[in-house]
């Protein structure tokens, strides 16, 4: 079980810093379009079919390391362990293997995400993202928990706005494993800039989310579940 897992993290990282990058050649490349206002619709749509495609490939496994420590954060210790030391490990090398290769053949596609502002608005930024698109997520699991279209739907809008309000900042990436890839082949993955911005905030804003909301929601589920038992007496 936990093999399987960390083989589809490894294989579902890999595919989605490839799916970035064709839509981005496609866009940019095939219909020509670069970055005029046209061109960015058809990119958000295309973004959108694709966090669709990976939502359902998310059964499987993941492409973000936030996404597995967040689920794992009150799991048992094994599951957290996993989590840790294989699962957001084989994410980061899918990633790295990903970008390699997509530079091998697209050299001409650039180098991923930069920190365009200081470190401390970078750390911020991608802090408040990463708390939001948790937050949302967390928030959707328990309130429509029978519906993958619509939760993916609402997931897909979300992390697309999300992106936009910081991509001119950070890159609005809210991914730790897909921007290590493109540091480590510029050969800045180990700076204080890239640990702090792209790890340390996002890691933080997610336990501080999953915090706040166990200590918001979680009295409120409790109660919800004893209120037929109370009938019942």
């Amino acid at each position: 079980m936990g093999g399987g897992l960390i083989i589809s993290d490894f294989v579902i990282s890999f595919m989605w810093v490839w799916s970035g990058a064709v839509i981005k050649m496609f866009v940019n490349g095939v219909l020509g379009m670069g970055h005029e206002p046209s061109g960015e619709v058809v990119k958000y749509i295309l973004s959108v079919i694709n966090m669709f495609v990976f939502a359902w490939l998310g059964k499987m496994g993941a492409y973000n390391p936030l996404t597995v420590l967040s689920s794992a954060i009150s799991a048992d210790s094994n599951r957290f362990l996993l989590t840790l030391g294989a699962r957001i490990p084989a994410q980061i090398i899918g990633s790295i293997t990903g970008v390699r290769l997509i530079l091998q053949t697209f050299p001409e596609i650039g180098f991923g995400p930069r920190l365009n502002v200081d470190i401390h608005r970078g750390a911020l930024t991608e802090g408040l993202l990463t708390f939001a698109i948790v937050t949302i997520s967390l928030g959707l699991s328990r309130k429509i928990p029978g519906s993958f279209f619509m939760k993916t739907w609402i997931t897909s809008v979300s992390k697309l706005a999300l992106h936009i309000l910081g991509s001119d900042l950070t890159g609005g990436c809210m991914n730790p494993a897909s921007v290590m890839g493109w540091a480590y082949a510029r050969g800045d993955h180990i700076t204080k800039e890239h640990i702090l911005v792209y790890w340390l905030a996002p890691i933080e804003a997610t336990l501080l989310a999953v915090w706040i909301f166990k200590l918001v929601v979680g009295p409120l589920t409790q109660e919800n579940k004893e209120m037929p038992k109370r009938k019942s007496d």
